[in-house]
């Protein structure tokens, strides 16, 4: 939001409706346990609230707005390589008919998502082991929401080694996905529907939400959730969002990361046109910043996928200000304050010692196994 307010956009987004996010609810899919995170309730986030986006409208709102403010816009044009010289960076680029053309500038910005243009050319990226996940989703209309303040938070409902995300991304219409292992996902019999109908079924607190639901559109899959790329600088060279690296998404920080890391990216290349700082210097810094606000929430994720870390993390405690801490990671605080980085070390450290010694009651996903048997 501080972004947003930042550029001059905000106004734009507020008018496009996108609903109002206060919090986060982590629960498990049985429906024996959940936690609301209030971003109001954080000692150490700086912002109280944040947006739920439907991305083809998001997107849309800040490409009129990067036109708006002075940038060439070329929409339908394809990059197809990239090579740099001293003098600076060479494009090779298809136009909105196929006829190829080779484009000059200073730098280069890579935000080219999980497409990893510029990553994939120089053989940089590094898939993640233990997260090779899929995810099977749409968008329903009719899902059960809670009433009040609570209406539009996001919702994650915790299965033994899989989760669902329920999120409202405007007034009718709530972005509903199962996220998995990609491997079991090949095992499983049936189409990608009837996959996640069946987890549908088995996850009361998802099948009491899902009622009486339309479905907006096909059901999509998509796979090789997470990497990072070995450089995220090169001469001249920048990548940003998910061109620098991308996370299994069950913090939500996707976005957020990619306009922290693009406004830092911007701020390197200014400073370096202003002759502030070396580039090397400059670009230097910027990847540093980046690859340890990425790690941050890594750890994150991470942990998310052991249990000992969900039986503290929907039992929060106010013990040393955790719960806070814990809220202003998830209301993207990706650098944190002394004050934040070391309770959340503290977090870690007991989620370890969850482990071995139980410091909050042990959980099962009792319904879960026990629907999973039987056809009703």
């Amino acid at each position: 939001m501080s972004i947003f307010r930042e550029m001059g956009v905000l106004p734009d987004l507020e008018a496009a409706g996108f609903p109002r996010k206060l919090g986060a609810r982590f629960e498990l899919a049985n429906g024996a346990l959940g936690t609301r995170f209030s971003f109001r309730a954080g000692k150490y986030n700086r912002e109280p609230e944040a947006i739920q986006v439907e991305r083809a409208v998001f997107d849309h709102v800040l490409l009129k707005h990067a036109r708006n403010s002075g940038a060439e816009v070329r929409e339908g044009w394809t990059v197809r390589s990239f090579s740099t010289d001293d003098a600076g960076i060479t494009l090779e680029v298809s136009d909105p008919e196929s006829r190829a053309q080779t484009l000059r500038a200073s730098f280069l910005i890579d935000a080219s998502g999980r497409g990893n243009l510029t990553g994939n050319q120089e053989g940089l990226r590094v898939m993640h082991p233990r997260h090779k996940k899929l995810a099977v989703f749409a968008h329903f209309k009719g899902v059960l929401r809670p009433e009040g303040e609570t209406h539009n938070d996001i919702i994650i409902a915790r299965l033994v080694n899989k989760w669902f995300w329920i999120i409202p991304i405007s007034a009718e219409k709530t972005s509903v996905g199962l996220v998995m292992d990609k491997d079991e996902f090949a095992q499983e019999k049936g189409s990608p529907l009837e996959i996640f109908e069946k987890h549908v079924a088995i996850s009361p607190s998802v099948k009491e939400r899902m009622q009486n639901v339309q479905r907006l559109g096909d059901i999509r899959t998509t796979s090789d959730f997470s990497y990072f790329n070995r450089r995220l600088v090169g001469d001249r060279l920048l990548r940003v969002g998910d061109a620098a690296g991308f996370m299994d998404p069950i913090f939500s920080a996707g976005v957020f990361l990619a306009m922290w890391s693009g406004k830092l990216a911007a701020e390197a290349i200014r400073q370096t046109l202003d002759g502030g700082r070396s580039n090397r210097e400059t670009f230097s810094r910027y990847e540093k910043r980046v690859r340890r606000g990425m790690t941050y929430y890594w750890r994150m994720v991470d942990h998310f996928y052991t249990t000992p870390f969900i039986e503290l993390f929907l039992r929060p405690s106010e013990h040393a200000n955790l719960f806070s801490a814990v809220i202003g990671v998830l209301a993207g605080e990706v650098e944190g304050s002394w004050s934040l980085r070391w309770r959340m070390e503290y977090f870690f450290f007991l989620v370890r010692l969850q482990s071995v010694l139980p410091l909050a009651p042990r959980i099962r996903y009792l319904a879960e196994r026990s629907l999973s048997r039987s056809p009703s």
